[in-house]
C-alpha cells in the first residue's frame, strides 16, 4: 500500500533504452535514405518505435521492391559505418527553417524547436538519441506491406535484434542445405534441380494414371448395361484425376459406340465425375444434364457440354 509520506527511487531500464534509442535513431537515416532512394514525395504518416522495432509509414504509391529495400539499407548502413557524431540545436522556429531542417506537414510547432543532425539527416525531434551513428550497429528491414491508399509501411531492426535476426536466416539456411545435402551457396541449384525432378516425377506418374485408367476401361466394358438400346455404364476409378477421367471416356465411348457413361474418382472428401454421351444418343441424354444430376446426389453441382460434362 502507498500512504502519505513514503518515498520512491525511479530508475531508467538501461538496456530498454538503449535499444529504443538505436531504433530512435535508425528512424531518421531510414527517412532520409527513403526519400533518396524513393523519391521526395516521401513523407512521415506515423512511426512506432520501441526496445524492439522501428516501425514506420509513408506515403508511397508502390511497393517497395526487394532491389530498393536492398539500397536502403545500404545506404543506413554506410551512415552507421560512418560513425558521425549526433548534433541537437535548439532554435527559433524561423532558425529553424532556414537549416533545411525537415517538419512535418500539418504538425504545430512552438516558438522553440530542436534540430537534430545525424548523419546526412536533419529533421526537427525531441526526441532521444545516440551520441554517435556507429552506436546503432546493424540496420536490417524485415517488413514491408501496404496499410492504405498511397501508404506504405516498412518495419526494421537493429543492433543485437538485426544479429539475431540475421543468425536466424542463416541456420534456416543450413538447415535447408542440410537437407538437399549441398553446400548453403550452392542450396539455390540444388533447389531447381529438385523442383525439376518434381515435375518429371509428376508427369510420370499422370502418364501411369492414364495407363491405370486405360485398363480399367477396359475391364469396365463388361459393366455397360443395355437400357432400350443404349448402352449405359456407371463406374468409379480409383487414384484417376479430371484428365484421366476425360481421356478413359474418350475410349470407352468409341468402344460402346451408343452408350451413356459417367465415371467417378474420390480423393478424400473429394469427388470428381464426368459423363459422355455418344453423338448418336444426344437425342436421347445430354451429358451435362446428367452430370448435374449424378453430382446432385453428393451434394455437388456440374454441367458441360451435351457430349462431354
Amino acid at each position: 500500500e502507498v500512504e502519505l509520506g513514503d518515498g520512491f527511487v525511479a530508475r531508467v531500464d538501461g538496456e530498454q533504452r538503449a535499444k529504443t534509442v538505436r531504433n530512435h535513431s535508425a528512424t531518421h537515416l531510414m527517412h532520409k535514405a527513403l526519400r533518396e532512394v524513393l523519391g521526395a514525395h516521401v513523407q512521415q504518416k506515423g512511426p512506432l518505435v520501441d526496445a524492439e522495432k522501428t516501425r514506420f509509414d509513408f506515403t508511397h504509391n508502390a511497393p517497395v521492391t526487394p532491389a530498393q529495400i536492398t539500397e536502403i539499407e545500404n545506404r543506413v548502413n554506410a551512415a552507421i559505418l560512418h560513425n558521425a557524431a549526433t548534433q541537437a540545436r535548439v532554435m527559433d522556429i524561423e532558425s529553424a527553417q532556414k537549416t533545411g531542417a525537415m517538419m512535418l506537414f500539418g504538425e504545430k510547432y512552438g516558438e522553440s524547436v530542436r534540430v537534430l543532425d545525424i548523419g546526412s539527416s536533419r529533421e526537427l525531434c525531441g526526441g532521444t538519441h545516440v551520441a554517435r551513428t556507429g552506436d546503432i550497429g546493424l540496420f536490417k528491414i524485415v517488413g514491408e506491406s501496404g496499410v492504405a491508399a498511397g501508404v506504405r509501411r516498412v518495419e526494421a531492426i537493429t543492433g543485437a535484434n538485426a544479429l539475431h535476426y540475421t543468425q536466424g536466416l542463416e541456420s534456416s539456411l543450413h538447415g535447408v542445405a542440410a537437407t538437399l545435402r549441398t553446400p548453403p551457396a550452392e542450396v539455390p541449384a540444388r533447389l531447381a534441380q529438385v523442383l525439376d525432378q518434381v515435375k518429371a516425377l509428376e508427369k510420370e506418374v499422370a502418364q501411369l494414371k492414364g495407363k491405370l485408367a486405360s485398363s480399367q476401361g477396359d475391364d469396365l466394358l463388361n459393366q455397360a448395361v443395355d437400357v432400350k438400346g443404349l448402352k449405359v455404364l456407371a463406374a468409379r476409378l480409383d487414384g484417376a484425376d479430371a484428365r484421366t477421367l476425360r481421356e478413359t471416356m474418350d475410349k470407352l465411348k468409341d468402344k460402346l459406340k451408343s452408350a451413356a457413361i459417367v465415371l467417378a474418382a474420390v480423393d478424400g472428401d473429394k469427388v470428381q465425375i464426368a459423363a459422355g454421351v455418344t453423338a448418336d444418343s444426344l437425342g436421347k441424354v445430354k451429358a451435362g444434364e446428367l452430370v448435374n444430376f449424378v453430382a446432385q446426389q453428393v451434394g455437388g453441382k456440374g454441367g458441360g457440354r451435351p457430349d462431354m460434362a
